[in-house]
């Protein structure tokens, strides 16, 4: 008859192997960004600029934020505009109807269309006519927002049964 091991010596070897695992986790994040190809600070600096560009057009705005970026990194990690010429601008519709994905994670809903990915990062375009809320989700991945065009915002305030209605 097969002996079993004993309960304290598999939680040692669970306790050892979270040991040796917890370290190597931390030395690949730490070495992660070193993969990267955007830097925050300058993606901040093109959003600044091409939304002082275009104030008034979310598609003049990811225009210019692409064609930027092709021209920076390529078109091997950038894909095409989203709005590649001044009809689609002025329209703000997208001639490439196929490419923008439709996505409901984390408490927002709409359409997505990728700009780049890869196993570090990621850059979409997101729009949806509805109010989002929610979270990015667990994942190791570092996150940064930058919102191109909000119409309004309702919030709850303590003592009222309605809405109320923020415009930014």
């Amino acid at each position: 008859m097969p002996q079993s091991t004993p309960l304290l010596l598999r939680l040692a070897y669970f306790i050892g192997f979270l040991a040796v695992l917890y370290p190597a986790w931390q030395a690949l994040e730490s070495y992660k960004s070193n993969f990267y190809i955007f830097d925050p600070s300058s993606m901040n600096i093109l959003f600044q600029e091409a939304l002082a560009k275009y104030p008034n057009s979310t598609a003049g705005t990811v225009n210019h934020i692409v064609t930027s970026l092709q021209a920076t990194h390529g078109t091997k990690h950038i894909t095409a505009s989203p709005f590649p010429d001044e009809a689609s601008i002025r329209s703000g519709v997208s001639p490439y109807e196929d490419e923008w994905l439709f996505s409901n994670a984390g408490g927002a809903m709409g359409s997505m269309y990728l700009i780049h990915a890869s196993i570090t990062e990621y850059l979409i375009v997101f729009g949806t006519p509805l109010g989002t809320e929610g979270h990015t989700g667990r994942h190791t991945a570092d996150d940064y927002f930058h919102i191109l065009e909000v119409s309004s915002h309702l919030s709850v305030i303590t003592s009222r049964t309605f809405p109320a209605v923020f415009y930014i």
